[in-house]
């Protein structure tokens, strides 16, 4: 089997998969059931495989703290940013940049932090921009900066 996993430490991996299951469409793969420190949860999300494990000092495991985000986030893109954003904000998660729409990419970008110190950038795709369309729209802007 070869693959990539991205592992994660949060408070509670149980309480972490009920918030992430409020926003995303999850697979649930394993999720185990014991006190909490023990846990652990394999989720996939549009085929990434996710695998949370509860912060336990005793192993090593600290999680994020949530008031000093990270400088790793998710890159998720969905159907509908608006539905999910929106899932995102009423499961308690903070706004860290609105649904800002940026059509000249033809797309819509936000950022939402969870509770557990992890940041969600969600993408919609509007329509395709070539790499080289990309490139040629960084360069004009740059230089007007």
């Amino acid at each position: 089997m070869v693959g990539v996993e991205i592992d994660m430490i949060v408070s509670d991996s149980l309480k972490a998969l009920e918030l992430y299951e409020k926003i995303f469409d999850i697979e649930r793969v394993e999720v185990t059931n014991f006190p909490k420190g023990e846990n652990e949860v394999v989720f996939k999300l549009y085929g990434v495989r996710f695998h949370m494990l509860d912060e336990n000092p005793k192993f090593g495991l600290k999680a994020p703290d949530p008031d000093k985000p990270n400088t790793i986030w998710f890159n998720v893109m969905v159907p509908d940013i608006e539905e999910t954003f929106a899932k995102a904000i009423n499961a308690g998660c903070k706004e860290t940049q609105p649904i800002t729409e940026i059509p000249d990419y033809g797309l819509s970008n936000a950022v939402f932090a969870d509770q557990f110190g992890y940041q969600w950038m969600l993408h919609q795709i509007h329509r395709e921009v070539s790499f080289e369309e990309r490139m040629r729209l960084w360069e004009e802007k740059r230089d007007k900066l």
